[in-house]
Order: structure tokens, then C-alpha cells, then sequence
């Protein structure tokens, strides 16, 4: 257990930081201080109190990434209650299970997504607020809660007389066993199940980080991973917050185009991203750059490519923001293409491990320290990390992990709980890699999406998958096994063939031009025997992972 709290660290960093600035809307010129964001906090404090709202009551939260969503995350756990953040990407169905499957009583939303949404089907809610419109849409006792909010400023004047102040700061006493979030994953091989994740779990994510030295006082955080989702939760919002930075809230679909303008203007010092995005900004920034004729010759002649190399190294510096000290990618792997282009000039960016049930982090190295292809160490002190093979560093098995920042198992779900937590507490994690002595470790694949080989050899599709996608008319593909051959389901890039003047006629001709230079890439056991076009992209959880599992057959 933790000697930190997550509860207490973020208590203190209000009171220290308190004329700092905490959180802005980005294309906003508000910007609330520690203290301003301490006084709101404390004004919803009032109101649940005011609504019977006791410590270990549920509060579900949807809502795209604002200033208003970060208070009603921070209060409610600082309160003592239990908040269920929901990816607002989620279909009304599934919100409205979540709402009920999680018991939450109180349910804050927006009004595009609570006109989606019925009051009827949310059995335990008394009441639904408006984030975006500090207004009650819906409550079970008719003006119980609108009649608490229209006397709420009364009521707070009454209680800080004399204004509300640094001393005035009072956060819940929660135990670091206690649960403070429930986070539904947006597994791929059915409904996602509800994580319990305590106040322990959170302080050894903030802790770890802090200690690391990526978030420190007064340094600056574009914020456009989702908070609902515990990555962007944890690194870009909890911990700077309890390391006194300046959030800046981007509150949009992150394109290209949006975030390289906000991270010109934001300048972070730390920049936080999954792999989609990175390999979006290489594909429109490096690809043309590299691939013009004259450029091309240069990069074949020695001494030449390094300086070069540096010219484009010093462009992708500066177009995200020129003043960070490294990229942190996390929530699926790396393109190998990619990676490897990024570590050949030196862009300073490091590959981590992580997973809900860790809320989230397993593994990271800096980037000065990283190596290539890996997903960074075991974080020392905090998780322990075993692969259930006979040689662990050669030949993949399960990863296996425990620690400060595995979660105690899964809400009203004990038999799942007791599939991924064994009697020992390993947590299992469905993932295939090897580790070598120091605690770096290399993922090779999931574990349900392994394929055997006719003659026993393990077959990672993921790693197919990526040679695959980067070759021409390929925009995303699907390896899965018909008949006791591999397949490659592939959803053309209508981009580059509009480019190219490539008709659809055309297309399976080269799709067999595709496959057999990507059969020279692989092991002999890992040959595509086809290539099937499919006319729609491959349907996709809210963190943009495919479901596979709608495919496999």
C-alpha cells in the first residue's frame, strides 16, 4: 500500500498553487486558477451534501473534455463519493447500462447526449444535471435537486462568509483501499466490464510520474487524449493536477490540423498522444517530405542523411510546440515503421505499457533510455511483472502483473474478476510478450487473437497487420484464419487511389501485388493465402480499437 494519497496530494496542490493556473478551455481566454477551481469544487461539495449525497455513492459523468467535466470528476472523488466516468462515444444503449450496471444515483451530462438518453431506463438516478448548462433536465422527486442548486449560492455565501480561501480547503479523509472510480472498458470481444480502482491505484500512477520528473509545477498540458478513459485520466488530468500544472483542455476531435495548431500555441512540456495520431502526423508531414525524388537520393548518400535527418528531426520538434521534453505514446502499439523512422533521426519520444485494470500505467523508460521496439520497464517499486514461459526473455508467454496500480477486480462481476486474478494476485493480462532482465518488456500480441501455425508456431496477427498497413491502398486490415489459412480482410485507402487515379476495377489486381511483396516480409508460416477487400472500415470500440471479434469468423 502507498504511504501517499491521492486525495491528500491533490488537497495540498490546490493549497500550494493556489494563484496558479490550474485549467482553460483551449480557443477560450478563461483560465481558472487553483483557487478558482477549489472554490467550485467546494460549491458541488456543498450541493451533494445538501442532496444526501454520502461518501461511496455512485456519480456517472459523459461529456466531451471542458473545465466543467474536470470539476465534476475532481469534486466527486474529493467529496468521497465514487465517480463512473462514460467515453462519451459510447451508443445510449450501452450509456444506459453502464448508468445502471455501476448503481450511480446522480448522472452529469451534456444536452446533445442527454437528448439520446431516457430517464424512464435509468433506474437508480435521482437526478441528471447539465455540465455545459448548470441546470437540472431530469429528477425523481419533482424540484428536490433544482430547488438545492437555485439556493446553492445562498447557501455557500452562507456557509464562507468572509469569502473562501486557501485554509478553506478541506478534502474528505478517503483510505487508500477505498474505491474512488469505476471505469468500463471498451473491450473488443464484448460488453466492458466495470474496473474498481482505488485511491491506492491512483497514487502509485501519480506518484510514479511525479517522481519521474515528466509533470512538476507551473509546466504546461495540452489535454486531448479522453479523460473517461484512464490514460488520458491519469496523465492528463489527475497528475498534473497534483503536480500544479497548467491544463489547457482542447475539447475537440484532435485532427491533424487542431492539434498541431494548439500545440503551437500551448507549447506543453510534455506531450502525451496514442499511436494513431503520431502515425497521422508522419504520414501527412514525413512521408511527402522523404518520398521527393531529389530528397530520396540525398537520404542514400553517408554524412548527408544525418543532416538531413536533423532538418526533419528540428521540423516535428517544432510543430509539436518545440519546447517539451519528450512524447509519451501509450494505448495500443507503434507502428514499426514509424518507430523506427523516429528513433533513426532522434525525435525524443518512448513507448509505455498500460491497461485499465493498472489505471493504468505498467511500464515506462524515458526517452533517453528506451529501447527500441519495447514498451518500456516495470515500474520499480510499484508493479512486478512475470511471463509465464519457460524462457521469458526468448520466447513469449502471458504477461502477468501486480502491484500498487492493479485494480481489486471488476464491479458485480466476480467470475470475470476471478478469470484475470489468480489466488497468488497476479493479474492476467491477455497480452504476449517476452521481458529481459532489467524489466523491459516486448509485447508480441494479444493472447485471444494468437493464431497457431500448421506446424505449432505461435502467429501474432497484430504484428502481420503492421507490415500490411503500411503498404499502398491499404488503409486498415484484419488478419484472421479460414479454413486453416490466414486471410487479410483490407479496407482500401479511397484516399491514395482518388490520388493515384486508381478505379475499383484495378483494385484486385493490385491487392495480389500487395500480398506478395508483404509474403517476402514475413515467416514462411505467417504467408497470406488472400486478400479480401471489404467496402466499409472495420467497426471500432470508442479507443478506435477494431472488434475483432465481429471478424474472426
Amino acid at each position: 500500500m502507498m504511504k501517499e494519497n491521492t486525495i491528500k496530494m491533490l488537497e495540498k496542490s490546490f493549497i500550494d498553487n493556489w494563484d496558479l493556473p490550474a485549467l482553460s478551455d483551449y480557443g477560450t481566454k478563461e483560465t481558472l486558477t487553483y483557487g478558482a477551481f477549489a472554490e467550485n469544487i467546494a460549491r458541488l461539495h456543498l450541493l451533494y451534501e445538501r442532496c444526501g449525497i454520502k461518501p461511496g455513492d455512485h456519480i456517472a459523468l459523459i461529456g466531451k473534455n471542458t473545465h466543467e467535466w474536470v470539476t465534476v470528476f475532481i469534486a466527486t472523488i474529493t467529496y468521497g463519493a465514487v465517480i463512473v466516468p462514460i467515453l462519451q462515444d459510447f451508443n445510449p444503449a450501452d450509456v444506459q447500462h453502464i448508468v445502471n450496471h455501476s448503481e450511480s444515483i446522480m448522472l452529469f451530462t451534456t444536452r446533445s447526449i442527454w437528448d439520446t438518453l431516457d430517464f424512464e431506463q435509468l433506474f437508480n438516478v435521482r437526478a441528471v444535471l447539465l455540465t455545459d448548462e448548470s441546470k437540472v433536465v431530469a429528477e425523481k422527486q419533482p424540484d428536490s435537486v433544482s430547488l438545492e442548486i437555485s439556493h446553492l449560492e445562498a447557501s455557500f455565501n452562507e456557509r464562507y462568509k468572509d469569502g473562501f480561501y486557501r485554509n478553506d480547503v478541506r478534502f474528505a479523509d478517503v483510505p487508500n483501499d477505498a474505491m474512488l472510480v469505476i471505469n468500463y472498458t471498451s473491450g473488443t470481444t464484448g460488453f466492458s466490464k466495470g474496473v474498481m480502482i482505488t485511491n491506492n491505484n491512483l497514487a502509485g500512477n501519480i506518484v510514479f510520474a511525479i517522481n519521474s520528473g515528466i509533470f512538476y509545477r507551473q509546466s504546461r498540458s495540452l489535454s486531448f487524449l479522453p479523460l473517461a478513459h484512464t490514460y488520458g485520466c491519469m496523465f492528463d488530468m489527475l497528475t498534473p493536477l497534483a503536480a500544479g500544472s497548467h491544463i489547457t483542455l482542447l475539447g475537440r476531435m484532435p485532427s491533424p490540423k487542431i492539434l498541431l495548431q494548439a500545440l503551437a500555441d500551448v507549447k506543453p512540456n510534455l506531450v502525451l498522444c496514442v499511436p494513431l495520431i503520431l502515425e497521422k502526423i508522419y504520414n501527412k508531414m514525413i512521408v511527402p517530405l522523404i518520398s521527393q525524388g531529389m530528397l530520396r537520393w540525398a537520404l542514400a548518400v553517408p554524412f548527408l542523411d544525418s543532416q538531413i535527418y536533423s532538418r526533419i528531426r528540428k521540423k516535428l520538434v517544432e510543430a509539436f510546440g518545440g519546447e517539451f521534453e519528450e512524447v509519451i505514446i501509450g494505448g495500443a502499439a507503434l507502428n514499426d515503421e514509424v518507430e523506427a523512422f523516429l528513433h533513426k533521426i532522434k525525435f525524443p519520444f518512448t513507448v509505455g505499457y498500460g491497461m485499465t485494470e493498472c489505471a493504468p500505467l505498467v511500464s515506462y523508460a524515458p526517452w533517453r533510455e528506451f529501447v527500441p521496439r519495447s514498451s518500456g520497464r516495470i515500474l520499480p517499486g510499484i508493479m512486478k511483472c512475470k511471463i509465464l514461459s519457460e524462457d521469458p526473455e526468448n520466447t513469449p508467454g502471458e504477461i502477468c502483473v501486480r502491484g500498487e496500480n492493479a485494480m481489486i477486480g471488476y464491479y458485480h462481476n466476480e467470475d470475470a474478476t476471478k478469470k484475470v486474478i489468480d489466488e497468488e494476485g497476479w493479474l492476467h493480462t491477455g497480452d504476449m510478450g517476452t521481458m529481459s532482465p532489467d524489466g523491459t518488456i516486448f509485447i508480441r500480441g494479444r493472447l485471444k487473437t494468437m493464431l497457431l501455425g500448421s506446424s505449432g508456431q505461435n502467429i501474432y496477427p497484430e504484428e502481420i497487420e503492421a507490415k500490411l498497413n503500411n503498404m499502398l491502398y491499404v488503409s486498415e486490415s484484419l488478419v484472421v484464419e479460414r479454413e486453416g489459412k490466414l486471410v487479410a480482410l483490407v479496407y482500401p485507402d479511397y484516399e491514395v487511389m482518388d490520388q493515384l487515379g486508381v478505379t475499383p476495377e484495378q483494385l484486385p489486381e493490385l491487392m495480389e501485388n500487395v500480398r506478395n511483396e508483404l509474403n517476402k516480409l514475413v515467416a514462411p508460416y505467417e504467408r497470406i493465402a488472400k486478400i479480401q477487400l471489404i467496402a466499409n472500415e472495420f467497426e471500432k470500440t470508442p479507443k478506435r480499437s477494431i472488434k475483432r471479434y465481429l471478424y474472426s469468423h
